[in-house]
C-alpha cells in the first residue's frame, strides 16, 4: 500500500509499504514492531522499528540501496527470522513469507540448487562450461540442452566420482549419464571433495531465512522471465508481419542471429503462420541447394543439422564457406520441411 512522504534525515522518502507485526511475550503481553519499504530518487530503504521491554523503540536498518532485487532478498530474508522468532504481521496477506514445505520433491530440488550457487567450484564450473560449448557443436545443439547452467554447478559442488552418484543429481536422467557420464567424471574424479553422498545433509547446512527468501526471488524471476518472453514474442510476430529481416530483428530485439532463429523456431512449432516469412528468408539460397538439402533431411532425418551439412558439402568446400549462415538457411529449411511433414501425416492419418 502507498503512503504518505515522510523525511529522514532531511532526506524526502517516499514510503511505499508499511505493515505492524505483533509478538507474545507473555500472558497478557504484547510487543509490537513496524516494517517498513521507502524509497528516494532511486534509493530503496527497508527499516525496522520494534518496541523494548521499557517500551522504548529498537530501530534496525536492513537496507539501504540502489537493487531493487537486493532490497527485496533481504527483507525477505529478515522479515522470515522475525516471524520464525514469533512475530506474526497484523494485516495476514500483505506479508508473503510462508515456509518451503522442505518434505517436497521440489524443495529438495531447489535445496541443492541454492546450496550449489554458494558452494560452486568456479574453476571446474568454467572448465565444465567449456566442455558443454563443444559438445553442442559437436551435436549442433544448444548448450542448455546438453546441460543447464545449474546442473554445471551442482557437478562442480557435489564433485560426484561415480555413475550412481551422477544418477542423484536432479537434470541428469539415464540418457544424458549415458551420452555424458563418463566425460562428466574425468572432470569430477580429477578433485577431492569434503562433502558425501547422499545428499541428506545439505538441508542442516543451508540458512531457512536467506533459503525462503531466495525462493521467492526465483519466482519472482520467472515471472519476470515469462513476462519478457512474452514481449519478445510479440515484438517478433510484429516484425516478421512487417517482412523485417534478421539483421533488423537483432538490432530491435540485441539477440543474436542464432537465438532469433530458436524464437522464431518456437513460434513455428506453436502454430503461427510463419510460411511466408520462411519462403523469404530462402530467397537467397539456390533451388539446387535447397532441393539437396530437402533429400539430406528425408534420408538423415531432421533432428540434427550437421550430418545434413556434411551431405552437402565436403569439408575443404565447407572451408571456403560461411559455415554459420549455411546452418542458418539450413535450419529455416528445416522449419518448411517439418511442416510439409505434419501436413503429409493429417492427410494420411
Amino acid at each position: 500500500m502507498r503512503l504518505n512522504n515522510t523525511r529522514v534525515e532531511g532526506c524526502l522518502l517516499n514510503m511505499l509499504f508499511l505493515n505492524s507485526l505483533e509478538k507474545k511475550v507473555g500472558k497478557d503481553q504484547v510487543r509490537s514492531a513496524q516494517v517498513s519499504i521507502s524509497e528516494s530518487q532511486g534509493y530503496w530503504f527497508v527499516n525496522w522499528k520494534e518496541t523494548e521491554e521499557d517500551a522504548v523503540f529498537h530501530h534496525e536498518s536492513w537496507y539501504e540501496g540502489i537493487s531493487l532485487e537486493e532490497m527485496l532478498t533481504v527483507f525477505r530474508t529478515n522479515i522470515f527470522t522475525k516471524q520464525c522468532d514469533g512475530f506474526i504481521p497484523v494485516f495476514d496477506g500483505i506479508i508473503q513469507t510462508e515456509a518451503v514445505n522442505l518434505e517436497s520433491r521440489s524443495a529438495q530440488i531447489q535445496l541443492l540448487h541454492y546450496y550449489s550457487e554458494l558452494h560452486v567450484n568456479e574453476e571446474l564450473y568454467e572448465q565444465l562450461r567449456q566442455w558443454r560449448l563443444k559438445q553442442s557443436d559437436l551435436e549442433s545443439k544448444s548448450p542448455f540442452l546438453v546441460a543447464t547452467n545449474r546442473l554445471l554447478r551442482m557437478i562442480c559442488t557435489f564433485l560426484p566420482h561415480t555413475t550412481e552418484e551422477l544418477q542423484q543429481l536432479p537434470g541428469l536422467g539415464a540418457n544424458k549419464i549415458t551420452a555424458y557420464g563418463n566425460d562428466l567424471l574425468e572432470f569430477t574424479q580429477k578433485h577431492e571433495r569434503g562433502t558425501t553422498f547422499p545428499l541428506n545433509w545439505v538441508e542442516s547446512q543451508v540458512d531457512p531465512a536467506k533459503f525462503n527468501a531466495w525462493v521467492q526471488h526465483e519466482k519472482d524471476r520467472k515471472l519476470k522471465a515469462e513476462q519478457n518472453k512474452r514481449d519478445t514474442k510479440r515484438k517478433l510476430l510484429e516484425a516478421i508481419t512487417r517482412g523485417d529481416s534478421l539483421d533488423a530483428l537483432r538490432e530491435q530485439t540485441q539477440l543474436q542471429r542464432r537465438d532469433l532463429l530458436l524464437w522464431i523456431e518456437e513460434l513455428d512449432r506453436e502454430g503461427y503462420d510463419l510460411e511466408p516469412y520462411i519462403e523469404r528468408m530462402l530467397l537467397d539460397v539456390s533451388a539446387e541447394e535447397q532441393e539437396l538439402a530437402w533429400a539430406a533431411f528425408e534420408l538423415q532425418g531432421d533432428r540434427y543439422l550437421k550430418p545434413v551439412l556434411q551431405a552437402l558439402y565436403k569439408q575443404d568446400e565447407l572451408e571456403a564457406k560461411e559455415v554459420d549462415r549455411i546452418y542458418e538457411w539450413l535450419r529455416v529449411l528445416r522449419m518448411k520441411f517439418r511442416r510439409v511433414n505434419m501436413v503429409r501425416q493429417a492427410e494420411a492419418g
